[in-house]
């Protein structure tokens, strides 16, 4: 039988007669430290090299002999094809990449994220790991969360102060430039001033923070929650975190408060952002550089965008030059000057060229070409297919991953790079949290007399 809905009372997810015969245990706590050490990159990456390295171990002396105890059949199917979807464009733009030689060696070491997330799926793969993994993201958002309203009081975030005296202790120097630290103009919490990153990566993780408070605390919970966070997502400062974040309140708000009460959220959400905008600078120089664009001249649009529609048509340069294949995954920099469409003017960022296309369709499109848009669009379908075929039970499961990756990926919105380490890494973290809890191996779950159901 199928797991029991993720809407179920606690007891349903309770360890006991859930727990597998064998499996890795440790994969969720594996998948926890990757996230929680995403302020210092160099460690995550090394967390996830050593996280695919045991995988391959565990696979060598499992998936052979009793492997559907790690993943079910069709998790193990999707979360290969939603990983090779991502990763064969990659290979195929770099062909006629700039730096052929660097493409294709940067291909070849991503595929350290296949194993990796065969780990991740794991970890979900049973109500236990489920309620581990799904239950600390929450946690570390929280965390997150909190630090970042001390930062905003205090005008330090405790948490990178702390990583930062660290770092002076033992490589006797700070994470960040003080020419960075000096130009910080937004709440930048645990990731520092040098990657101001939090706004969105709070966003994307946010559906596991309102699932947990909402079938925790109920509505009251919910609302709170959803406060918090939308408080720092707004001083955080990225517009892109803004739509994002109101997506997660759409779809995770109508099931549990109704239409009513969660159109009364996003007046209180508007009503906030009003008051942000008179009594904090930053948020009011977003709101007034958003308004420029219902200016009639595309200077007025390009200004509001920050420079994004002179990048958009360098992207559609790119690929209307190279249509097949692009230019090659994370060669945007290198091309962009041929592509330049005012190539005499300083643009809005400041000198050097752009580094990506800040949106999804266009960067696939300019970096990866046609084959690439392709195979995205082969793997969505792919996710899409397994999401409506998928009984109640395993769609309530895997609701909240699922939401933290769609509303990663919503096209109508401006984005980092997907084929950088970091929001890569991210991206392909919520492919296999959504594959590995959709797809669950079928477990026997104990109700309160002890029969099975």
């Amino acid at each position: 039988m199928t797991n029991s809905p993720m809407t179920s009372p606690p007891a349903a997810d309770a360890a006991g007669p859930a727990t597998p015969r064998s499996g890795w245990r440790w994969a969720p706590y594996w998948v926890l430290a990757f996230v929680v050490l995403w302020p210092a990159p160099g460690i995550a990456e090394g967390v996830l090299v050593l996280g695919a390295l045991a995988a391959i171990i565990k696979l060598v002396t499992t998936r052979f002999r009793g492997g559907t105890e790690l993943l079910s059949g069709p998790a193990w199917a999707l979360t290969s094809a939603l990983f090779f979807a991502y990763w064969l464009p990659q290979l195929l733009s770099a062909f006629d990449a700039i730096d052929a030689r660097e493409a294709f060696y940067k291909s070849a070491t991503a595929l350290r994220y296949l194993p990796f997330l065969w780990l991740v799926a794991s970890a979900v793969a049973d109500r236990r790991g489920r309620r581990i993994t799904f239950g600390g993201l929450a946690a570390v958002a929280s965390v997150w969360t909190l630090d970042a309203l001390a930062q905003a009081l205090l005008g330090t975030s405790p948490l990178f102060w702390g990583l930062d005296a660290l770092k002076q202790l033992i490589e006797h120097k700070p994470m960040c430039s003080a020419e960075e630290i000096a130009a910080l103009d937004r709440l930048s919490g645990v990731l520092g001033p040098c990657n101001l990153k939090l706004g969105i990566v709070l966003a994307s993780l946010s559906p596991f923070v309102l699932y947990v408070a909402g079938r925790r605390f109920g509505s009251l919970g919910w609302i709170v929650a959803a406060g918090l966070v939308g408080l720092v997502i707004l001083l955080g400062g990225a517009r892109a975190s803004w739509v994002t974040y109101a997506l997660v309140l759409l779809f995770s708000g109508w099931r549990l408060l109704g239409w009513k009460k969660l159109l009364g959220v996003f007046v209180f959400g508007g009503a906030l952002l009003l008051v942000l905008a008179v009594t904090v600078p930053q948020v009011h120089d977003r709101i007034e550089r958003t308004s420029q664009a219902l200016a009639a001249d595309e200077t007025g649009l390009d200004d509001a965008l920050s420079g994004r529609g002179r990048i958009w048509g360098a992207a559609l340069c790119m690929a209307r030059e190279h249509p097949v294949n692009g230019v090659g995954a994370r060669n945007f920099r290198d091309a962009f000057p041929a592509c330049d469409p005012e190539p005499d003017e300083i643009p809005a960022w400041g000198e050097g060229p752009a580094y990506h296309a800040h949106q999804i369709v266009l960067e696939i499109l300019s970096e990866t070409g046609l084959l690439g848009l392709l195979l995205w669009l082969s793997g969505a379908a792919l996710a899409w297919r397994a999401w409506r075929y998928a009984d109640e039970r395993a769609r309530d499961r895997a609701r909240p991953a699922m939401l933290a990756l769609a509303v990663t990926v919503f096209p109508f919105n401006t984005h980092l790079a997907f084929y950088s380490t970091f929001w890569g890494g991210l991206t392909l973290l919520l492919v296999a949290l959504f594959a590995g809890s959709l797809l669950a191996r079928q477990e026997a779950v104990a109700d309160g007399g002890g029969a099975t159901k």
